[in-house]
């Protein structure tokens, strides 16, 4: 009985069974492990962004003999003019906007609670199917007026302690740019033969997909957030830049990123002026559209070969276990993971081959 299958199957089942219960009781010990990790992690994963946009640069440069601290020392320059040419022209706008946001955050908060009593209203009009979606729809709007105010106060506190983690950055950002070459035979240099070639490969692999990601997703962000801009001006709304930044940082979420970019702006423009929200929902479908058949086919192409449906499940399976930050990571992180399991069925196939093959 010893050498059955299920037998063995089931006594591996119940040792990983008892080895999570016993570290799960024990936990506790990697407390402070747990906290030093999560300090560095945003960091390193901003110095990690960082580099991935700014890696092409670098590269253009080195091929015209620039040496590596010079092109270090120019891609620093451009990103200080980049910040100086955002404080000195974009910010004080942003400023301007965001103060009257929160300044005008419970007059929104009031018109939102009057369309929900105007709803109310007129439920009784209507048919019994429709009355039901009125009520789940004023609960949602009364939610929303509650939490308007307080989201806002929270999404700036947010963003002052996202700018104190900003300091460890710029060491994480130089070191990557300095040493990036390293990174790779400092691993694979512990292995030996067909081993040391895998890892080499999956390595290479990995830098490939998240280099395709970040620097593809960044700019899909960027072409968005810049024909959401033009549009919002072109239609008078207000805090029109404030929204196009908010979109910025939104459209990083595949398929989800961009709904969630377009309820605040559908607020606004209904709170502005009803109408509004007609022409706001047209520029969002005609950025998504131009989004879904021009700039993403010709920028990320089939790089990442990801279905719709897995990036829907595994964004809000993310967002479930570590919230806006795992759904943040979550694609590139799948992504990685599926380069890597895509190495070990080959390399399996490979054996499986050999050793099934012919003499």
């Amino acid at each position: 009985m010893l050498k059955k299958l299920w037998f063995q199957v089931g006594v591996g089942i119940l040792l990983s069974l008892l080895i999570i219960k016993y570290f799960v009781s024990i936990i506790w010990v990697f407390d402070p492990l747990v906290i030093i990790a999560k300090v560095i992690f945003i960091p390193l994963l901003l110095g990690g962004v960082l580099y991935y946009i700014t890696e092409p640069l670098q590269r253009i440069l080195e091929k015209k003999n620039v040496p590596r601290w010079g092109s270090i020392l120019a891609i620093l320059l451009s990103l200080v003019g980049v910040v100086w040419i955002f404080v000195a022209i974009i910010g004080p706008p942003v400023t301007n906007q965001v103060n009257n946001l929160v300044e005008n955050a419970p007059t929104i908060a009031k018109e939102i609670n009057h369309l929900k009593d105007n709803l109310l209203q007129e439920k009784k009009n209507l048919p019994e199917e429709f009355q039901e979606s009125i009520d789940s729809a004023t609960n949602s709007l009364q939610s929303i007026a509650v939490q308007f105010g307080k989201w806002v106060i929270q999404f700036l506190q947010s963003f002052f302690q996202a700018m104190f983690l900003l300091v460890l950055v710029p060491f994480f950002f130089i070191f990557m740019l300095k040493d990036h070459e390293k990174f790779g035979p400092f691993i694979y240099n512990f292995f030996s033969g067909t081993r040391r070639e895998w890892i080499k490969k999956t390595l290479a692999d990995i830098d490939a997909v998240l280099r395709a990601y970040i620097q593809g997703q960044f700019l899909i962000s960027a072409i968005l957030a810049t024909l959401l801009l033009i549009g919002y001006w072109i239609i008078g709304l207000e805090y029109a830049l404030l929204l196009a930044i908010f979109a910025l940082f939104m459209n990083l979420i595949p398929f989800i990123g961009p709904w969630i970019a377009f309820i605040p702006a559908l607020i606004i423009a209904f709170v502005q002026e009803p109408k509004l929200v007609i022409w706001v929902a047209l520029i969002t479908l005609a950025a998504q559209q131009i989004d879904s058949n021009v700039i993403t086919p010709n920028i990320m192409g089939k790089t990442l070969d990801i279905h719709p449906l897995t990036v829907i499940t595994v964004i809000l399976a993310a967002g479930n276990i570590a919230g806006f930050l795992g759904i943040i990571i979550a694609i590139p992180t799948y992504a990685v993971g599926k380069a890597i399991v895509k190495n070990i069925y080959a390399t399996r196939k490979q054996i499986s081959e050999a050793v099934t093959k012919s003499i």
